[in-house]
């Protein structure tokens, strides 16, 4: 921070540091949920895919250019039960099914996109609901509301985390499964509903895309994947399972924002950005793994 203030001024600003917080709301909210599938020992791959879908349906849901519906604020909750309608059945797929998460995510997320698509024919729907849009651009106290609603998903996840049977058992599957079973911890439910959660957030934070940009289309989730897995690894959240947490997940979205709101203003060019990013994710699993517990790398 300090040598990219040194270079431009501006990074320092109290503006710039209201856009950071902006910038980091999404992925925040995004964070919370695939912070607890990896430390289970899996890997979300649906994020883009359920982030559009819900983005897509609530837009439809309020007053916009192609629809009648005008839900208003009751479009959220829609939107998030969509999510975590799909995030069950990412649980669902997995544990009876017993295909890698990762697949088994993929192809879930490949599906949002598709019916996404399906939905609007490839157009873009545009938002003209005011209530709807405050969600995103609305200030309180000067910081934007999709800060706020932000803040309460951090505190909901810590909260699952810390103070639930759930948070308990995620770590005790991600740390070892084997002795999760013999403890008597429901493994298969555990996965199923830790899957259903990430999807409640993952719908949550297509609300408030749609809200942001004040419009829904089928790729207005693109490159959040990379994003959120980059920043919960940077975190420090071990993609072995087990270690980390959702502060965790905070200090790794801001990690990744703050880079690049400083590569931007030090007008490093996009290409350079990105294969930075790359760059960091591999070092951030290059540090977190406890090489003393892998036998062997797949």
């Amino acid at each position: 921070c300090f040598l990219i203030g040194f270079i431009n001024p501006n990074f320092l600003s109290t503006g710039n540091f209201i856009r950071l917080l902006n910038s980091a709301a999404i992925p925040i909210v995004l964070c919370m949920g695939a912070t607890f599938i990896i430390l289970m020992g899996s890997i979300d791959l649906s994020v883009e895919g359920i982030v559009a879908l819900t983005a897509v349906i609530a837009s439809l849901l309020v007053a916009n250019d192609i629809t009648a519906y005008k839900l208003g604020l009751l479009a959220v909750p829609v939107a998030m039960a969509i999510g975590g309608l799909m995030g069950l059945v990412n649980g669902v797929v997995h544990v009876k099914l017993k295909t890698p998460s990762f697949m088994t995510t993929l192809g879930i997320g490949f599906a949002g996109l598709g019916i996404a698509t399906a939905i609007l024919g490839g157009l873009t729907v545009r938002i003209a609901d005011p209530s709807f849009r405050y969600l995103s651009l609305g200030r309180f106290l000067g910081v934007p509301m999709a800060v706020w609603i932000a803040l309460v998903a951090f505190l909901v996840a810590l909260t699952i985390q810390q103070r639930t049977r759930i948070g308990a058992w995620i770590y005790a599957i991600g740390t070892d499964e084997v002795t999760a079973r013999f403890a008597g911890i429901p493994v298969e439910k555990t996965r199923i509903l830790v899957f259903a959660i990430a999807g409640l957030f993952y719908g949550l934070g297509g609300v408030l895309a749609a809200a942001q940009f004040g419009q829904g289309h089928a790729l207005i989730a693109q490159g959040r994947l990379f994003t959120t897995i980059t920043a919960v690894v940077v975190g420090g959240t071990a993609l072995s399972g087990g270690v980390g947490s959702v502060v965790n997940s905070i200090i790794g979205v801001f990690i990744v924002v703050v880079l690049a709101n400083g590569m931007v203003l030090m007008g490093i060019a996009p290409y350079v950005q990105q294969g930075v990013q790359g760059i960091l994710i591999i070092a951030a699993v290059a540090l977190a793994l406890d090489r003393s517990r892998l036998a062997v790398v797949k």
